[in-house]
């Protein structure tokens, strides 16, 4: 390309694509989880996948927190989540594709029985197909 020409696409700029990560990709191998249709039952109308991370942290449960802990399941703390994201949402004043909110949920340490309250990130996206898909992430987390 000359310099008295304009680029005329993305390639013209920055060169060919590298290496393409897709969320397909990303749900596959368990760095997205996806919240499946207790999504759409909390409000949804777009797929919701969290980040491993989340899920670990907000959601993962397993019957041996029962005995160590007090009786709670990941459907209902996956539930949680949600239900705090779609009211985020709700409440929401201005647009814009991101945006924060928080929730208590009892962490998964062996020892604890109160809630700590926990920041989250929500962001609106295109997914593989450009389509809209909602991915919710810590907030350090991109």
């Amino acid at each position: 390309m000359q310099d008295n020409q304009s680029p005329s696409s993305l390639n013209d700029i920055f060169g060919p694509v590298i290496v393409r990560y897709t969320r397909a990709q990303a749900l596959l191998e368990g760095v997205l989880v996806d919240a499946g249709s207790l999504a759409s039952e909390a409000g949804f109308q777009w797929p919701v996948a969290l980040t491993r991370a989340v899920w670990e942290d907000c959601v993962a449960w397993q019957a041996a927190d029962n005995q160590r802990q007090l009786g709670q399941d990941p459907t209902g703390r996956l539930w949680d989540v949600l239900v705090m994201a779609v009211l985020a949402i709700r409440g929401r004043a201005r647009g814009g594709n991101q945006l924060s909110f928080s929730l208590y949920r009892v962490p998964r340490d062996g020892v604890s029985t109160t809630a700590d309250k926990v920041s989250l990130k929500l962001i609106v996206g295109p997914g593989d197909q450009g389509e809209p898909v909602i991915t919710i992430l810590q907030p350090h987390e991109d």
